[in-house]
């Protein structure tokens, strides 16, 4: 290192930071020794020389974000998470990777004390940092009068793997466009993935990368040079109208007699090579022995740096909140309260595509709430996403609220998730149902760390027609249902669907799925939103007053087509009911009482029907109407017809499984 007696507090903190990284994953017995070893001295530098956090309040408002992308460094992150004082202790460190510990393999939001974001599948770091810049720059330019309050950086730390994950280019392409100049990247360079070295896999550029995107960028090109790394993100941190990336070149594992191998990456040291690793780093003192004068250093930059700043920022929010008229609203989306804005369903329902009733409800919250945000990926026309008369968010108007996210799926899903890990804002993000496969990773995201990210999903079946079995969803349903946490809704008609994004608006911690008709829904007289929050409901019962032969249970456009049927069934003296299933979820989480007593029918006389995989009906219906293969190109009757989706198909399919 270059040290001058300035830094010499400095090295060694660092050397104690690397230290103490290695004993907590040798401890554990496995870990991820590579990058926690060479990324240290950036991330030293970032948190006890500029980032302005309070390690005993870690989610104050004002705070500077950090997302370790690379999440399998989270060794690194929660040692200088204990150096910088944050409530984790080295008995935390002991327990790294343990069943129940405070410190998970990777990052977990919400999990430990200081950690922004769940990070580990690689490139969603990087998006989600995008997000809470994008969150920043919103608030900032909507509360003008409180911008010095709310305005702060957002760092995140990513490797080689996380540039090589397509999602990376997705959000780094945006974040350039926007004019993030609020985000700061630092890529540790160290050329080298689990496999091997970056050479067999990535020959690009990455500087043009960056500046065909649009960003600056700052080389260092020894990661250990802590006054080029302190130049570089005081450089960043003064950039104007781009996002800048760090280029920090680095040698994976240093220190250890592994250095420059692909091998540390995720391996463990042997005893001898862990010896002699911590020798090399000055290291007299036992596993966790590390020296009070180098937590007591970093802990006391940190402190000054907070207590210079902190009175201006707790003053200016004062000022705020006692003379801006409309700072009940920042406060209102810092709680997510959005119980005064819930759309309220209309009188007289008429039969709609439910793509466009959300649009009219999505268009009805952009204009009335002032924290809502949003769009879609370039298909706003087709999802109805658009919010009329607002700018769109952008650099040249920040205090858009309809967001362009381009034909980046995936990026939108976990970029949306930054905003809310942010905080502040509700927002939602819409695209085909078909093309949920591209963002499901971030869907997953949003369940892991309890976000009431809200999805929007058109052309939710095989009523797509022309556009053939590319755009036809089939497996997607199943899909979605199959992730732990996400509420999945296909609302059958115009009121089901204001109930859905009633309850999505109101889903404190989870993330909800709205899944919309391209076609009209005829209006179905029965909907209710008491049955409807039950996730399975009867919306149709014959005018005989006998018991039911047997049920459909439907979602969706096939309600109607289920009462259809039934009606046809009604006039061969075969009375069956129709149950609405807009939700598996739903279902699953009423009470047991009420889930034992709202079938009429054992489940071999139950018949489910919906224009998706069968695949889950089961557990509720012995018979299961739909598509297990892929869909057709023609017109939407003719597709629909040709797939037994008419009332007298249905009719006949029930009318056997009932004699059977």
């Amino acid at each position: 290192m270059k040290l001058g007696k300035k830094e010499s507090g400095d090295a060694r903190a660092v050397s104690a930071l690397r230290v103490l990284a290695l004993d907590t994953i040798q401890n554990a017995g496995s870990g991820h020794p590579g990058m926690a070893l060479d990324a240290a001295p950036a991330l030293y530098t970032l948190f006890a020389h500029h980032m302005l956090i309070d390690p005993k309040n870690p989610d104050w408002d004002c705070r500077d974000r950090f997302v370790l992308s690379s999440g399998h460094a989270s060794a690194l992150l929660y040692s200088l998470l204990f150096m910088a004082g944050y409530d984790l202790s080295l008995d935390d460190l002991r327990r790294f990777r343990q069943l129940g510990s405070r410190t998970p393999g990777h990052p977990e939001y919400g999990h430990t004390p200081g950690v922004d974001a769940t990070a580990g599948p690689l490139g969603q770091g990087i998006a989600q940092a995008v997000g809470m810049a994008m969150a920043e720059k919103h608030l900032s330019a909507q509360y003008p009068s409180g911008e010095e309050y709310i305005t702060h950086k957002t760092y995140v730390l990513c490797g080689d793997g996380c540039l090589e994950e397509g999602i990376s280019q997705e959000a780094i392409s945006l974040a350039g466009n926007l004019g993030l100049n609020n985000l700061v990247l630092i890529y540790d360079r160290n050329g080298s993935t689990l496999d091997a070295p970056t050479s067999v896999s990535m020959g690009d550029d990455a500087e043009l990368r960056f500046l065909s995107a649009g960003w600056n960028v700052i080389n260092v090109r020894d990661g250990n040079d802590l006054r080029a790394l302190n130049r570089a993100i005081s450089k960043a941190k003064k950039a104007k109208a781009s996002p800048t990336a760090i280029i920090m070149d680095t040698v994976i594992g240093y220190g250890t007699p592994l250095a420059g191998s692909h091998k540390v990456h995720g391996s463990l040291l042997g005893a001898e090579d862990y010896e002699k690793t911590r020798a090399f780093f000055g290291a007299d003192y036992g596993p966790f022995g590390i020296p009070g004068e180098c937590v007591r250093h970093m802990r006391s930059l940190i402190a000054a740096r907070l207590s210079e700043a902190k009175p201006g920022k707790e003053a200016a929010r004062e000022s705020f909140l006692a003379n801006d008229p409309k700072a009940k609203d920042y406060l209102c989306g810092l709680n997510r309260d959005l119980g005064p804005y819930l759309p309220v369903p209309p009188a007289e329902e008429k039969a709609e595509a439910s793509r466009n009733v959300s649009g009219r409800i999505v268009a009805e919250l952009g204009q009335k709430v002032p924290f809502f945000f949003g769009g879609s990926a370039d298909v706003a026309g087709s999802v109805k996403t658009a919010i009329p008369g607002d700018p769109g968010f952008s650099r040249d108007h920040p205090e858009g609220k309809d967001v362009s996210y381009g034909i980046r799926e995936f990026a939108m899903a976990a970029v949306n998730n930054g905003i809310l890990l942010h905080k502040g804002l509700a927002c939602y993000g819409g695209c085909f149902l078909v093309f949920s496969d591209y963002l499901k990773p971030a869907i997953r995201m949003a369940a892991l760390e309890g976000l009431p990210n809200v999805f929007l999903f058109s052309h939710d079946s095989l009523a797509v027609g022309e556009d053939g079995p590319t755009h036809e969803p089939v497996e997607q349903l199943s899909m979605l249902r199959s992730i732990p946490g996400l509420v999945t809704i296909r609302p059958a008609d115009e009121r089901e669907t204001y109930y859905a994004w009633r309850y999505a608006l109101q889903s404190p911690d989870h993330p909800v799925a709205l899944v919309l008709s391209r076609q009209k829904l005829a209006a179905i007289q029965n909907t209710g939103e008491e049955g409807f929050l039950k996730g399975c409901y009867r919306v149709y019962a014959p005018k005989a007053k006998i018991a039911p032969a047997g049920e459909i249970l439907a979602s969706g456009s096939e309600v109607g087509l289920a009462i259809e049927a039934a009606e046809r069934l009604e006039t061969e003296g075969i009375y069956v009911d129709v149950l609405s299933f807009p939700s598996f979820e739903l279902f699953e989480r009423a009470p047991e009482e009420y889930r034992s007593t709202v079938f009429a029918v054992e489940r071999e006389r139950r018949v489910s029907l919906e224009m998706a995989a069968t695949f889950g009906w089961g557990k509720y219906a012995a018979t299961n109407i739909g598509v297990d293969s892929y869909g057709a190109s023609g017109k939407e009757k003719d597709v629909l017809k040709a797939y037994g989706f008419t009332p007298e198909e249905v009719a006949r399919r029930v009318k056997e499984a009932l004699k059977a």
